[in-house]
């Protein structure tokens, strides 16, 4: 009986060596590193985009170019997402193999949905508005600011799918659910930095 099949029997992680869990712990140590860094060009990306918000070049300003409904549906979307990764992580507590699965898969697909809108927003912006990358340093920060966030929702859906495959592949074993919980601290952090970009840069650039 392989371990992956011990744990759909038994429901627990099978037992592994213990420096299996101190790598996993390590990653996980490895992993908060990462974001304090990513963190960090956020914040680089944020004080650039405030201050070039108001350097248009006689393009759409933010207050006539954003559509806050759209936003906003994008922005539920996501905080969702964030909420059905806390369910897989629960779940995975349980040693709930299925669940763990759904859930991650939900996030996955509205990752996506997110990513859609995303896609949707910016097609109004260039085709509609005239407001491309290049039109101005307020284009070219909102651009950088807002894509540099979708390349990193982009990431994480690809990385969680692969780890879905992988959780079909092998279980949940010491190995597997320290990744399931990196890849939703990483998701929390996305969930986290479009909240900031959500007020600072469609709240803030909407009412002025």
């Amino acid at each position: 009986m392989t371990s992956a099949h011990a744990e759909h029997v038994n429901g627990e992680l099978p037992h592994e060596p213990e420096k299996a869990t101190l790598e996993g712990r390590n990653k996980t140590l490895g992993f908060w590193l990462f974001l304090g860094g990513e963190a960090v060009l956020f914040g680089t990306l944020f004080a650039t985009f405030l201050a070039l918000r108001n350097s248009n070049n006689d393009g759409p300003t933010a207050a006539e170019l954003f559509s806050l409904p759209i936003t906003a549906i994008a922005t539920a979307i996501l905080l969702v997402s964030s909420l059905t990764s806390v369910f897989a992580i629960q779940a995975m507590h349980r040693h709930d193999l299925q669940k763990l699965k759904v859930w991650l898969i939900v996030t996955v697909a509205l990752g996506l949905a997110f990513l859609g809108l995303e896609i949707y927003e910016f097609y109004e912006y260039v085709a509609h508005e005239s407001f491309g990358l290049t039109t101005s340093a307020f284009s070219s920060a909102f651009y950088t600011l807002v894509g540099f966030h979708g390349a990193h929702v982009a990431f994480g859906v690809v990385w969680i799918g692969l780890l879905i495959a992988q959780l079909y592949r092998k279980g949940l074993t010491v190995v597997t659910a320290p990744k399931v919980y990196v890849s939703a601290m990483y998701w929390h952090f996305i969930d986290v930095v479009w909240v900031f970009i959500f007020s600072v840069v469609y709240l803030l650039g909407k009412v002025g």
